[in-house]
């Protein structure tokens, strides 16, 4: 490698091994590599591998200044193509990360072949990455790849317990207003991340996302992927708690402004896609196509899932439904002949698409999500509105801003009912109501597009963030 590359800065991004934090971290790293940084991108062993599978050897061999490494994540090894079982995963990423991550700088800053390690940035659920970068005098900084709402949210879980919420004692409880968590207006219990509701606060999850949350104040600086306008009261109570906040979000416009096209190239994905569900909707009528997807870890019951299916099929609008092969809890998720014949010549059902790609196209008329995060920054940006069905962790919690604070959205029974889905539908692509989420979300979409313009306000954090925290330019 020439001088060139070994003079670079270079950054050491980590995302915690979920294709929901994986996709945020790879549009980060592509932007700095954008702006001269040289990139080691770090994935666990385990993701690496599904990587290789899903876009084959050459996507990890990188380039001269971009290069993939790996850290064990302490599991015994699987081949199974699905996100690790998380409880499990949180365990042992606490504590068998840190010394293989420590070897792994070591062995960076020793190399002659690529420059000195000049910071690390983790993703927020990889706080191992903080102690190793005290322990080497190097920089770090907490990516948190949620939302601002749900990190607020998890930064509180440990006053629940403080002030006896936790442990609840019955399900009623949930819907109990909490009107003392800062920059957090018309929540109740339920919409807090759903880890409250292992109603135990030595729970695994409950406390991992809390404690985690709390590490990141103890980074040099966290960046958020939203735009200061969206969740501007939740930031500003970050803010008056810890000042020192980037919002560079929506990070997939800045790449697609910064003409890094992120449905292109270092694309991360750990399915195989089909692009042919393009093609599909190419034929459909603008604004027809209802979009399902419950993004990369959901799983339902079979009896869920029929009713899902059915109330789609009902609803006689045009679909496109993403069923991953481990959707259906413990089983490959089957769907009965009557209704394929149903649905043969209005729906389309594949394993994964390219997300941005399905969002931005005209057809599209609402989606039907989960409300993770991406799917929620990605929808908004789009200008579609969203019926929402939570599943866990932040869900919970942008669901409810969705559908009260952002207006874009209509929530679905948590148990699912045919009934339900096919009234949604039809309100949300015909009735009144859905004209107003369209057009909140057609507004959103606006203000997104002005955040990342030039001289727009993620557009000025990002360049703040690369001079103030990463000291380059």
């Amino acid at each position: 490698m020439g001088s060139l590359e070994t003079n670079k800065p270079h950054i050491v991004i980590v995302p915690f091994p979920a294709q929901g934090h994986v996709n945020p971290m790879m549009l980060l790293a592509k932007l700095l590599h954008s702006r001269g940084f040289f990139i080691t991108f770090v994935n666990t062993e385990f993701n690496h591998r599904r990587l290789v599978r899903s876009k084959g050897p050459d996507f990890v061999k990188g380039l001269p200044d971009f290069q993939f490494e790996t850290i064990p994540e302490g599991l015994t090894s699987s081949d199974r193509n699905a996100t690790q079982d998380l409880p499990v995963l949180c365990d042992s990423i606490r504590k068998h990360c840190l010394a293989p991550f420590v070897d792994l700088l070591a062995k960076l800053n020793s190399s002659p072949q690529v420059p000195t390690v000049t910071c690390i940035i983790s993703d927020g659920l990889m706080s191992f990455a903080i102690k190793a970068a005290e322990q080497l005098g190097i920089p770090e900084v907490q990516f948190w790849t949620a939302s601002a709402c749900s990190f607020m949210g998890y930064l509180h879980f440990s006053e629940l317990v403080k002030r006896g919420i936790i442990p609840f004692q019955s399900e009623t409880f949930l819907d109990e207003p909490i009107d003392w968590v800062p920059g957090m207006s018309n929540i109740r219990l339920r919409d807090f991340p759903s880890f409250v509701r292992a109603n135990d606060p030595n729970d695994i999850l409950f406390d991992y996302l809390g404690s985690e949350a709390q590490n990141c104040l103890k980074a040099s600086a966290i960046i958020f992927n939203a735009f200061e306008e969206f969740e501007h009261e939740v930031l500003d109570a970050i803010a008056a708690k810890f000042p020192r906040i980037y919002t560079v979000g929506p990070l997939h416009l800045v790449a697609r402004h910064l003409h890094a096209d992120p449905s292109k190239s270092m694309n991360p994905s750990l399915w195989k896609e089909d692009t042919s569900c393009i093609e599909w909707l190419n034929e459909r009528e603008p604004n027809s196509v209802v979009y399902v997807n419950y993004g990369s870890i959901t799983v339902m019951s079979a009896k869920h899932l029929k009713e899902f299916a059915w109330g789609l099929a009902n609803s006689k609008h045009p679909f496109l439904w993403i069923v991953r092969p481990d959707v259906v809890m413990g089983d490959s998720a089957i769907l009965d002949l009557e209704f394929l014949k149903e649905i043969k010549e209005r729906g389309l059902i594949t394993s994964w698409c390219n997300q941005y790609e399905v969002l931005s196209h005209p057809s599209v008329g609402v989606f039907l999500t989960h409300c993770g995060w991406n799917s929620t920054v990605e929808t908004i940006s789009e200008g579609v509105p969203v019926v929402c069905w939570p599943f866990f962790a932040d869900q919970q919690t942008n669901c409810r801003y969705a559908c009260t604070h952002w207006g874009i959205g209509m929530e679905v029974d948590h148990d699912v009912k045919r009934e339900n889905i096919e009234f949604l539908v039809k309100e949300m692509m015909e009735g009144e109501e859905g004209k107003k989420k369209k057009e909140k979300a057609l507004g959103w979409k606006k203000k997104a597009e002005e955040a990342v313009e030039v001289g727009g306000s993620s557009y000025i954090d990002f360049d703040r963030f690369v001079k103030e925290a990463l000291k380059h330019g």
